[in-house]
C-alpha cells in the first residue's frame, strides 16, 4: 500500500496521525509545537432563508467557562465586602464593654484622676504615683469616698433622674450607658428590688439592660415590714407581680442585708447558676438609703454576700478587704466595680444604680434624701384613727369617722383629696415616720399648703428650699372599684416613698348594725404629687397579722406551677 501524501494531512475533513517510521522522520527528543490553520469553504445561507436568532449561550458573544468563573468570583468578592461592611456597622452600634485596664476607685468605680480635687476619683498625686509604681492602683480609694464613709452627703449625679443640690459631675444618662453592654454579654443578673418601694424600684425596662440573660430577683428590707407579716403571703404576692412583667426570672429571694436573712440562699443560687458567667448586681435608686444605720442598696448587699461566701471561698474572703463603699447617698457607685469573688472563674460586678426620674428622690434636695428612707420597722398610720393625737398624725376635724370632703397631706410630698368613699373607709399610710400626716378640709387645703410647706409639711425643709420647691403640680384622679369589702380594695403606691392601703370598711370602725358589707361601688380619690413622680395602683400587699387573714392564693394549673419562679426566704 502506497504511503499517504502530505495533501491528505491537510484535508479539512480527515486527519490521520502518520506512522513516524513510514515517514522516516528524525524526531527531536523534545516535543515541538506545530500550529496548523484549517480553512473551510464559506457557505452563505440562501437569501430567501431569514436569519434566525441563535440560541442563548452560542455564537460569538457567548460567555466562555473562564468568563463564567471570573463573574462568579466577582460576585463572591462583592458579597464578601458587603458582609464586612454590615459587620463593621454592627460593631459601631454595639456598645463596648468598659475596659478594666483603666484604674478606678475600688469604693465607687470612678476613674482615678489627680487634677480635680472636688470631683469623684480624685487621689493626691503622691499617693497615686506611689501606688502606680508598685502596681497597687486597685487598692486606691478616692477622696469623695472617704468623705462619704464619714457620713457626708456628697451627690455627683445630675440630669434626668439625678439629684438637685451639690455638684453634679456625671449625668444619669451616662450611668445607664455604662450598663448598655450587658444585653450583649453572657451574664447572670442579680436584680435588687426594695419591698417598701416595690413598684418604684423595679425598673420597668430591665429587659433593655439585661437582654435575655437570666435574673435572680432579690427583694430587700423585708425585716422592715410590719410586725406579724406572713412571708408566705409576701413571697406569693411578689411572684404574682413578677410573672405579670414577663421577665426571665429564675428565682425570688426575700432578704435583709442588715440581718443577713435570705442572703445565704442568694449566694448558693449564684454559685449554682453562674456557670462561668460574670455576675452583675443591678439596682435602681432610691433603693432605700438606710435600714437602721446601714445602707441596704447594692453595696450593702454585696458586703453581706461576700461575708457569707468567705466562709467557704478564700477568694471571696480576700475580696472583702477592698469592697465597695457604703453611704447614705444614692449614686455612690459611679462605674462598674470588678470584684474577684469566685474561685472557679467569673467576676462579680457592682454596677452603678439606674437613676429613675419618676421617684421622689429625683425631686427633693440632696439634704432631704435621708428623710425618705424608713429608719425602723414600718407601722401603718391610719385615718380615721380613734387616737388622732398620737404619733405623727394631726387632724383638724371633729369626731366623725367620715373622710369625705377632706384632704390628707403626707409631708410636703403627697396630697390625697377624698372625693367619694364609703362612710367607714380607712386609709393607712406605710412609709418613713419622719413624714407627718396632716388632714384638713379640702376647701382649705390650698391655703394650708402654701403656709405650711417647709414648716409643718416637710420635706422640703426650710424656707429657702420651700421657695425653690416646684409644688404638687401633678394630679391623678382615681376611681377604685370595690368588689370585696372584707379585704383592702387596692394599694396606691407613691414612687420612691411608700404606699397607701385603701380599706373600704375598717373592721375597727364597723358598727354592728351597719349594712355597709352589702355595699359595693367605687371610691373616688385625687392624688397630688410633684412632677414627674409616678403613682401606681396595684393589688394590696398582705402585711401585718390581718394580711394573712384576707390574702387569697390563686389556683394554678400544672403548666403555671412548672413555669412559675420559686421564692425563698
Amino acid at each position: 500500500m502506497a504511503p499517504k501524501t502530505l495533501s491528505s494531512f491537510l484535508s479539512p475533513f480527515t486527519f490521520t496521525l502518520p506512522n513516524p517510521k513510514l515517514l522516516n522522520l528524525n524526531l527531536h527528543p523534545n516535543p515541538t509545537l506545530i500550529l496548523c490553520r484549517f480553512s473551510q469553504p464559506h457557505q452563505k445561507p440562501p437569501l430567501s432563508e431569514p436569519q434566525l436568532p441563535q440560541p442563548e449561550g452560542t455564537g460569538a458573544a457567548a460567555p466562555t467557562p473562564g468568563d463564567r468563573f471570573l463573574e462568579s468570583r466577582r460576585s463572591f468578592d462583592a458579597a464578601k465586602i458587603l458582609l464586612k461592611e454590615k459587620k463593621k456597622k454592627r460593631l459601631k452600634e454595639k456598645p463596648l464593654k468598659l475596659s478594666t485596664a483603666v484604674a478606678c476607685c475600688y469604693g465607687c468605680g470612678a476613674p482615678l484622676q489627680t487634677s480635680e480635687p472636688d470631683a469623684p476619683g480624685y487621689s493626691d498625686p503622691e499617693t497615686y504615683a506611689l501606688k502606680k509604681k508598685h502596681h497597687q492602683l486597685r487598692t486606691v480609694i478616692c477622696g469623695r469616698c472617704k468623705l462619704l464613709s464619714h457620713g457626708h452627703m456628697i451627690t455627683a449625679v445630675g440630669g434626668n433622674g439625678g439629684y438637685s443640690g451639690g455638684k453634679q459631675f456625671i449625668m444619669a444618662e451616662q450611668l445607664r450607658e455604662k450598663l448598655s453592654h450587658l444585653r450583649y454579654e453572657r451574664a447572670l443578673i442579680v436584680k435588687l428590688v426594695d419591698i417598701v418601694d416595690f413598684n418604684g424600684s423595679f425598673l420597668a425596662r430591665v429587659r433593655d439592660l439585661a437582654g435575655a440573660n437570666p435574673i435572680i430577683l432579690v427583694i430587700t428590707k423585708v425585716d422592715l415590714l410590719p410586725k406579724g407579716t406572713d412571708f408566705n403571703c409576701i413571697g406569693d404576692w411578689v411572684v404574682e407581680a413578677t410573672v405579670k412583667k414577663k421577665l426571665n426570672v429564675m428565682s425570688v429571694h426575700l432578704t435583709s442585708s442588715k440581718s443577713l436573712v435570705g442572703v445565704a440562699g442568694v449566694a448558693s443560687e449564684i454559685q449554682k447558676e453562674k456557670k462561668g458567667r460574670d455576675v452583675y448586681v443591678m439596682v435602681s435608686f432610691l433603693m432605700g438609703i438606710l435600714e437602721g444605720s446601714a445602707n441596704v442598696g447594692k453595696s450593702a448587699f454585696i458586703s453581706a454576700l461576700l461575708k457569707l461566701m468567705a466562709e467557704k471561698d478564700p477568694v471571696a474572703a480576700s475580696a472583702q478587704k477592698y469592697k465597695p463603699i457604703q453611704s447614705a447617698v444614692p449614686g455612690t457607685t459611679l462605674g462598674p466595680i470588678q470584684i474577684n469573688a469566685f474561685l472557679g472563674g467569673g467576676k462579680l460586678y457592682d454596677t452603678p444604680g439606674v437613676h429613675l426620674h419618676h421617684r421622689q428622690a429625683a425631686v427633693v434636695h440632696s439634704e432631704d434624701l435621708p428623710s425618705l428612707a424608713p429608719q425602723s420597722r414600718l407601722r401603718g398610720q391610719s385615718l380615721p384613727n380613734s387616737q388622732v393625737s398620737s404619733g405623727n398624725i394631726t387632724t383638724w376635724k371633729g369626731n366623725s369617722n367620715d373622710l369625705n370632703g377632706y384632704s390628707i397631706f403626707w409631708g410636703g410630698l403627697v396630697r390625697v383629696d377624698v372625693l367619694k368613699v364609703l362612710p367607714e373607709t380607712r386609709l393607712t399610710f406605710y412609709g418613713p415616720k419622719s413624714l407627718q400626716i396632716h388632714m384638713v378640709p379640702t376647701d382649705e387645703a390650698d391655703e394650708f399648703y402654701q403656709k405650711q410647706v417647709g414648716v409643718l409639711l416637710t420635706p422640703p425643709t426650710g424656707k429657702e428650699r420651700a421657695d425653690e420647691w416646684r409644688g404638687l403640680d401633678s394630679q391623678r384622679q382615681l376611681q377604685i372599684k370595690v368588689e370585696d369589702v372584707q379585704r383592702p380594695a387596692c394599694d396606691v403606691a407613691i414612687s420612691g416613698l411608700g404606699w397607701i392601703s385603701i380599706e373600704p370598711i375598717c373592721r375597727l370602725l364597723r358598727s354592728s348594725d351597719s349594712n355597709s358589707e352589702k355595699t359595693a361601688g367605687e371610691l373616688h380619690l385625687a392624688v397630688h404629687v410633684p412632677k414627674p413622680v409616678e403613682i401606681f395602683v396595684r393589688s394590696p400587699i398582705p402585711v401585718g397579722k390581718s394580711g394573712a387573714e384576707w390574702y387569697q392564693y390563686r389556683e394554678l394549673t400544672e403548666k403555671e406551677e412548672e413555669e412559675r419562679p420559686k421564692w425563698y426566704y
